[in-house]
């Protein structure tokens, strides 16, 4: 595949990029952990101002009518930053979702509301064990027995589960469903639920693009300042290879992740298998980055002081949000075995010339 970002896309990245990096400190993310919804309303409203919130809302509903390859960009450079709020779950899935729905009134102004940064959206998909940013949600798309359904967040009890990552906010819903509450019957919810599955996945996978890239920078910081015998201890060789299978991973992963996008942009056939290939490429390669950036910077690499452990903890997490690494690897089987897919070094050129 040919697959080359084009100006646009390449200058919306790198306005998101600088604005982050003047906003979203690790001060910021620090000092959100003790407040108690550990969400920024300014935040929030500053993505607005920026498009953000609107990138993949259509144009008719105030959006800016963009897909999943912008988002490769977008997601990756906020995965960089480690951000907290869940933009993409709001963003990317939950407008997946919403566009999914038939047309009304309740919904278009949704979509309006998430576009213009009025609203977040919690989502309660059966792949994830609990729900994230449920306090703050507008409205909760939660799906029940194969269903879809539209809460409110006064319909629901909410209980708080820890995170290793603190700036991850996580609930378990108590709710009670009804034909009141119901937008999709269980064989209307599937393609749309399926969907949001293969968005979310490819959303992480991104973040954890980015977190590799920023875990491997800090080590190479750390590698160039903190000398030992009198010399940076980044000229050692072994502290070399570390840092370098890290960006060898990382660069076997990243157009992995670009293809996935490519592949829900284009409703491919076989998305399924894209987007786990991409969430278990960014994975390993997110992990591998934690574990060498450790090993880098040594016993200080614990302690709480570090901005290291920000985004450690964010790989921890988001490795196993939106499906782990066991489920990804069954959909990759199950589409690569079971369904026989033409691969292998005799079907290449087949490929190639369709």
């Amino acid at each position: 595949m040919d697959f080359v970002f084009n100006e646009d896309q390449e200058a919306l990245a790198s306005s998101v990029k600088r604005f982050l990096m003047t906003e979203m400190t690790p001060e910021l993310i620090r000092e959100l952990w003790s407040t108690p919804t550990g969400r920024s309303e300014r935040m929030w409203d500053m993505f607005a101002s920026q498009g953000l919130t609107a990138v993949s809302v259509p144009e008719r509903h105030d959006g800016m009518g963009l897909g999943e390859v912008e988002w490769a960009l977008l997601a990756q450079t906020y995965g960089y930053f480690a951000g907290p709020e869940p933009l993409l779950d709001t963003a990317l899935v939950a407008v997946g979702m919403l566009e999914g729905l038939p047309t009304s009134a309740q919904r278009d102004a949704l979509l309006r509301d998430i576009a213009a940064g009025a609203a977040r959206v919690a989502i309660a998909h059966p792949v994830n064990p609990y729900v994230s940013d449920a306090h703050v949600a507008k409205v909760l798309l939660c799906e029940r027995d194969g269903e879809l359904h539209w809460l409110t967040p006064d319909a629901c009890r909410l209980n708080g589960v820890e995170s290793v990552d603190p700036s991850r906010r996580l609930f378990e819903l108590d709710w009670r469903a009804s034909a009141s509450t119901r937008v999709a019957t269980a064989a209307e919810a599937q393609p749309l639920l399926a969907r949001a599955l293969d968005q979310g996945a490819f959303a992480v996978a991104a973040q954890l693009l980015g977190l590799t890239q920023r875990v491997l920078d800090v080590a190479i910081d750390y590698s160039a300042q903190r000398k030992q015998f009198g010399k940076p201890i980044g000229s050692y060789q072994a502290l070399k290879h570390l840092l370098a299978d890290v960006a060898i991973r990382y660069e076997f992963a990243r157009p992995v992740v670009y293809r996935a996008a490519c592949a829900i942009a284009d409703n491919d056939p076989n998305r399924a298998l894209y987007v786990s290939h991409a969430k278990l490429a960014a994975t390993a390669a997110a992990q591998l980055a934690a574990r060498h950036a450790m090993q880098v910077h040594g016993a200080i690499g614990y302690t709480w002081e570090l901005d290291l452990q920000i985004f450690m903890k964010r790989i921890w997490a988001l490795s196993g949000s939106w499906g782990d690494i066991t489920f990804h690897k069954a959909r990759v089987a199950d589409a690569l075995i079971e369904s026989c897919a033409p691969i292998g070094p005799a079907r290449t050129f087949e490929l190639e010339s369709q």
